[in-house]
């Protein structure tokens, strides 16, 4: 079915569709569409534009879509060395690589939130959802990430303060930092920073502007999840209640046509019933929360 005047409201765009059933982002399955990998009963679909009123009959390389489940997010620790998407045109390994082993077999199709460059390891947020990744990534979202970083050279705790007030490097200008240096051994220390954004090589844009060599970089935290200790190459399932409150703080509206939402395992912690911590934060230190603990 597709718009027309007497009806411009009806259904919503291919694209849409199919990124809220997590196929891929909307930029990706647009790519896909130009590719002509996206058909509706057979026939290749030749616009993103096209507007449906439900999944049925459309497939992805000649494989039916389901209908959309329940958001599902797993926490992934990535590890250093491997491209944060689905395929790399250098045959460089991708992170989907290392998810084989590290998803549950039930696992449903999933997006990252945002990227993690390939030598940049730590915390990425994995979801089936392309209407909660959207709404995760945004800037206008407010969600603070926290990094760890460790690097060489010359700088001052007032430097780092200093990047509270944003700096501009090139051209691009980065909004406000949290910055602190958590321990140094000779010119080599560590420094913690926390944003609300997340622009390409944010983080080492500015740390080497300052005049600083990174030689390791870590992503501890995105909004209320925390690395922990959860293993390199591993991933864990966020329980659905805590997706649920993360749903509505970030006024995402779940799709009518899902199936029930799968039961994860219950937290080992009594404290796990707590109310979930609100999402947008001043962009000082999130509270921690790992998939099975508490806010």
């Amino acid at each position: 079915m597709t718009d027309s005047p007497e009806n411009p409201r009806a259904g919503e765009r291919i694209a849409k569709l199919l990124a809220r059933a997590g196929i891929a982002s909307r930029r990706e399955i647009e790519r896909m569409i130009a590719e002509g990998r996206v058909k509706l009963d057979g026939a290749v679909l030749e616009t993103p534009a096209t507007v449906l009123t439900s999944l049925r009959g459309v497939t992805v390389d000649d494989v039916p879509v389901s209908a959309p489940e329940a958001a599902r997010v797993f926490l992934f620790h990535k590890p250093s060395g491997l491209i944060t998407a689905e395929r790399d045109p250098a045959g460089r390994p991708t992170i989907y690589t290392a998810l084989r082993n590290a998803l549950p077999k039930d696992a449903p199709r999933v997006m990252p939130v945002g990227r993690l460059d390939l030598n940049t390891e730590g915390l990425l947020l994995l979801t089936n959802d392309g209407a909660l990744k959207r709404a995760l990534e945004l800037p206008a979202s407010g969600i603070p990430r926290t990094y760890r970083a460790r690097t060489f050279g010359e700088i001052s705790q007032k430097q780092l303060e200093d990047l509270i007030e944003g700096v501009e490097i090139d051209g691009i200008r980065y909004g406000k930092i949290d910055a602190n240096m958590e321990r140094r051994t000779g010119r080599n220390q560590w420094v913690e920073m926390t944003l609300t954004e997340g622009k390409n090589r944010e983080v080492r844009r500015v740390l080497e502007y300052l005049g600083l060599q990174v030689s390791r970089l870590l992503r501890v935290s995105y909004g209320p999840f925390h690395l922990g200790d959860l293993q390199r190459g591993a991933a864990e399932e966020v329980p659905g209640h805590k997706i649920d409150d993360l749903l509505r703080q970030l006024g995402v509206a779940a799709p009518t046509d899902v199936g029930p939402r799968r039961r994860t395992p219950p937290a080992a912690s009594p404290a796990a019933a707590s109310p979930a911590a609100p999402v947008r934060a001043a962009p000082g230190r999130p509270a921690p929360m790992r998939a099975g603990s508490a806010p």
